[in-house]
C-alpha cells in the first residue's frame, strides 16, 4: 500500500512532520476551545503567485539550509535569554511555534528536492540537508533553557492550552526531564537515528535496479506498457523495478520466471546496505525507549497517540488477525485452483503468481479486462474528476497556474481559492510520473505550512509525488481503479493539510496525532466506489464525454473486494512486522521477523528476499505506527458511512466534514473531532462489515 511518506525529527510526537505518506483547502472556523481564525481576504493573506523556488544549482541548498538554520538559532536564543519578569505567552509558546514554523517553510521547500530533482548532485543536497536538519531539529527540542522559557506561561484559551501542552510534550519526550548527562545521550543518539534514516531513503531514492527481458518473455504485458520500456540496441526491454513498471510485468507477463525475476528484484533493492541500517535503527531506538523511561519503542511513540501503549495497538490487531487470515485462506485455494487450470501439474501458489492470477479471475469472475477500464482514465482528466469532486464537496477551485517555474517540465502548479470570495486557500503541486533518482512510490509532502504570521493567514502549499504511467507518443498515461483510488487517497492528505484554518504552524494541516493522520485520506477513497461519482470521473481517452457503460462500472464497483484478504493481510503482515521490531529487547534479525510473520498471515512468501530492507515506512516516521492505516480504516468507513446517508456528493455534509475533521489539525484529539462529527463515538461495525466479517472485537467505540 502506497502511503504518504514521512519525514521529521523522530522523537517529535506529532509536530514538524512531512508526509507520506500523501488535492486541497481550509475553511471555517476553528471549535470546541481553538480560536477562531480570522476572515482572510486575498489581499490580506499571504499569496505568492509561486510558493517556492524549483531550480537550484549543486551547494546552494546546503548555505540556504545554514542560513535557515542560523535564523531558527537567532529566534530561540532570544526566546532562552528572556529574564523571567519579561516572558510572556506571546513571546515564548507562540513566538517558539512561530519561529520553528519559519525554520521549516524554509527547509521543507528544499529537502523536497531530495526526492524529486532531475540533477542528481541538487537531489543528494536536499537529502543531506534532510538529514543536518533532523539533527537541528533533535538539538533544539533538547535545548533545556529554551524549555525552562516556554514552561510555566499561563495560556488564555483553550487553544493556547492545546498549544503549550503539546509544545512541552515534544520537548519532554526528547528527554528534558532527564538530568544533563542522560538528556546529551539522547540527543547523540538521536542525532545517530536521524542519520540511518535518511540514509535509509537515500539509498531508494537511488536505486536503479533494472532488468532486461526479451519480448518473448513478456508475452501478456499491454502494449502501452510495452512502449514504455526502454528497447535495447538488441531489441530487447530494459524494466525499472519503479511502480508501473513492476505492476504492468507482476499482473500481465505470462511466463512465470519473468515474474519471479520482478519479484525477487523488486524485493531486494537495497537489500544489503538497508538490512543493516533498519537493524541498527531498531537497536538505538530500544536504547533511546529505555533512556526515555519507556519499556518499548513502540510505548514511546504511543503516548499521545490514540492507542496510548503498544498493548492496546496489538489487542486492536489480534481481532482482525484471524478473520483476515481466513478470507486470505480462501483467495489462495481459489487461486490455487484457477492456477492448476493454467498449468494441470502446479501444487502450489507462488508469491509471483498472486496479482497475475488475481487479474485473471477477475477477469473470469467479473467478465471485464482493467485494460479495457484503464482506457476511461487518462492520468489529466481523471485529475479534473478529482478536482470537480472535491471542489463539489468543499466549496473550492482548482486553477492551474500557467508557466509557473518547476524543477520538471511535467509538474503542474494548482491555485486553490473558495468558490465564495475566491480567497486562496492554498497551493497544490502535482509532481505524478516516474524519474530517474525520483521518489519511487506515492506520498504527500508539506511544503509551506498554513498559520496566522505578522496578522495575516500565511497560505499553505503541499505536493502529491506519484508515479503514474507517463504519456508515450502522444497516449495519455491510464490509471487503473487502484490509482484512482490512490489519486483520492493522496489527495485526502493534501486536503487535510490545506484545509487548514489552525493558527499554529507546528499543529496545522496533518500534524495530528499519527493514528488519526489516514483518516482523511483513507475516508475520502470512498468516493471513488459510488456508481454517480464513477461515471462522473470516467471518460475514455479518445472522446472525454464518452462515460464508462453502466453495466461496465457495475461490474467493477462489484469487483473492488476480489483479493481484499490479500491486501488487507499484507497490511497486517506489515503492522506485526513493524510491531515486532519495535516492541522486542535486543538485536532483531528483520529479514528472518518478516518471513515468520507473513508466514502466519499465509501470504506467499519467497525464500532468499529482504522486503524490510524496501519497507521505507518505518524508516520515514511510520515505526511502530504501521498498525494507523487499520486503525484509521475503522474512522474512515464510519465517516463514509455518514455521507451515505446524505449522498456522497452533498455538500453540506462535506463542508461540515471541511469544518470538522479536516481544518482542525490537532487543535482537538483525534477521537474528539470524530465523536463531534458522527455524533456518536467511533465504533468498528462499520469496518468489520466492509470486510465480510463478524464483529469479534468485543472493544466496543474502540477499534
Amino acid at each position: 500500500m502506497f502511503s504518504s511518506h514521512t519525514r521529521r525529527s523522530h522523537c517529535l510526537t506529532a509536530g514538524i512532520i512531512a508526509l507520506t505518506l500523501t488535492l486541497v483547502i481550509f475553511a471555517g472556523c476553528l471549535q470546541n476551545g481553538a480560536e477562531p481564525r480570522p476572515a482572510v481576504s486575498p489581499t490580506q493573506a499571504t499569496t505568492p503567485l509561486v510558493p517556492i523556488r524549483a531550480q537550484y544549482v549543486p551547494g546552494e541548498i546546503a548555505r540556504l539550509g545554514a542560513a535557515a538554520e542560523q535564523q531558527a538559532n537567532t529566534s530561540f536564543n532570544t526566546i532562552a535569554a528572556l529574564s523571567p519578569e519579561k516572558r510572556t505567552f506571546d513571546n515564548t509558546v507562540v513566538a517558539f511555534d512561530t519561529a520553528m514554523t519559519d525554520y521549516t517553510d524554509s527547509i521543507y521547500p528544499m529537502t523536497l528536492m531530495g526526492y524529486v530533482y532531475p540533477d542528481p548532485q541538487v537531489a543528494a543536497d536536499g537529502m543531506a540537508l534532510e538529514e543536518s536538519s533532523a539533527v537541528f531539529l533533535n538539538d533544539i527540542y533538547t535545548r533545556r533553557g529554551l524549555y525552562n522559557a516556554l514552561k510555566g506561561q499561563t495560556p488564555r484559551t483553550a487553544g493556547e492550552s492545546r498549544l503549550y501542552n503539546l509544545t512541552l510534550r515534544d520537548f519532554e519526550k526528547n528527554g528534558l526531564k532527564l538530568p544533563d548527562e542522560r538528556l546529551a545521550k539522547v540527543r547523540q543518539m538521536n542525532d545517530e537515528l536521524s542519520g540511518l534514516e535518511s540514509r535509509f531513503s537515500a539509498n531508494l531514492n537511488n536505486d536503479n535496479t533494472t532488468l532486461v527481458f526479451t519480448g518473448a518473455e513478456l508475452v501478456g504485458v499491454p502494449a502501452a506498457s510495452l512502449s514504455s520500456f526502454e528497447k535495447t540496441p538488441q531489441g530487447t526491454y530494459r524494466v525499472t523495478t519503479k511502480y508501473p513498471d513492476y505492476v504492468a510485468v507482476m499482473k500481465y507477463a505470462g511466463p512465470g520466471t519473468t515474474r519471479k525475476a520482478m519479484y525477487m528484484a523488486y524485493n531486494n533493492r537495497q537489500a544489503g546496505e538497508n538490512t543493516a541500517l533498519l537493524e541498527q535503527a531498531i537497536t538505538l531506538r530500544q536504547s533511546l525507549a529505555t533512556e526515555l523511561g519507556y519499556p518499548t519503542w513502540a510505548d514511546f511513540k504511543t503516548n499521545g497517540r490514540m492507542a496510548g501503549n503498544s498493548a492496546s495497538v496489538m489487542a486492536f490487531l489480534s481481532t482482525i488477525k484471524e478473520p483476515l487470515k481466513e478470507k486470505s485462506r480462501a483467495e489462495n485455494a481459489e487461486l490455487l485452483v484457477l492456477k492448476k487450470d493454467l498449468e494441470p501439474a502446479a501444487t502450489t501458489l507462488d508469491p509471483w503468481d498472486v496479482s497475475y492470477l488475481q487479474e485473471k479471475l477477475t477477469l473470469r469472475k467479473y467478465a471485464y479486462d482493467e485494460n479495457e477500464v484503464k482506457e476511461y482514465f487518462p492520468v489529466d482528466n481523471t485529475v479534473q474528476g478529482v478536482f470537480r469532486v472535491y471542489g463539489e464537496l468543499f466549496g473550492i477551485r482548482f486553477e492551474e497556474v500557467r508557466d509557473a517555474p518547476v524543477w520538471s517540465p511535467d509538474v503542474r502548479l494548482y491555485r486553490v481559492t473558495n468558490l465564495t470570495g475566491g480567497a486562496t486557500v492554498g497551493y497544490l503541486y502535482l509532481d505524478l510520473y516516474p524519474r530517474e533518482g525520483k521518489y519511487g512510490h506515492f506520498a504527500t509532502f508539506p511544503v509551506i505550512s498554513g498559520r496566522m504570521k505578522d496578522g495575516a493567514w500565511s497560505v499553505p502549499a503541499t505536493i502529491i509525488v506519484g508515479n503514474f504511467p507517463a504519456p508515450q507518443e502522444n497516449k495519455p498515461g491510464h490509471l487503473t481503479m487502484y490509482d484512482v483510488e490512490t489519486i483520492f487517497h493522496e489527495g485526502g492528505h493534501a486536503m487535510h493539510y490545506l484545509l487548514t484554518t489552525v493558527p499554529y504552524g507546528t499543529w496545522s494541516g496533518f500534524n495530528t496525532e499519527w493514528d488519526f493522520v489516514e483518516t482523511p485520506s483513507q475516508t475520502l477513497e470512498e468516493w471513488v466506489w459510488d456508481p454517480q461519482v464513477l461515471t462522473s470521473l470516467s471518460g475514455h481517452y479518445t472522446n472525454s464525454s464518452q462515460k464508462m457503460p453502466p453495466e461496465l462500472r457495475d461490474r467493477v464497483i462489484a469487483a473492488r473486494d476480489a483479493g481484499a484478504g490479500h491486501y488487507y493481510s499484507r497490511i497486517m503482515a506489515n503492522s506485526l512486522e513493524d510491531m515486532e521490531y519495535h516492541t522486542a529487547q535486543g538485536p532483531v534479525n528483520v529479514t528472518t521477523v518478516s518471513a515468520r510473520v507473513y508466514a502466519e498471515m499465509e501470504i506467499p512468501q519467497a525464500d532468499g528476499i529482504h522486503q524490510p530492507a524496501s519497507f521505507e515506512h518505518i524508516m520515514g516516521g511510520y515505526d511502530a505506527g504501521y498498525y494507523g492505516y487499520l486503525w484509521s480504516k475503522v474512522y474512515a468507513l464510519e465517516i463514509a458511512d455518514t455521507f451515505k446517508q446524505d449522498g456522497m456528493t452533498n455538500q453540506t455534509t462535506g463542508m461540515r466534514f471541511r469544518q470538522e475533521i479536516l481544518s482542525q489539525g490537532n487543535m482537538q484529539d483525534g477521537g474528539v473531532l470524530l465523536e463531534n462529527f458522527l455524533g456518536k463515538a467511533p465504533g468498528p461495525e462499520a469496518f468489520y462489515k466492509r470486510l465480510g466479517i463478524a464483529n469479534v472485537s468485543g472493544t466496543g467505540n474502540k477499534p
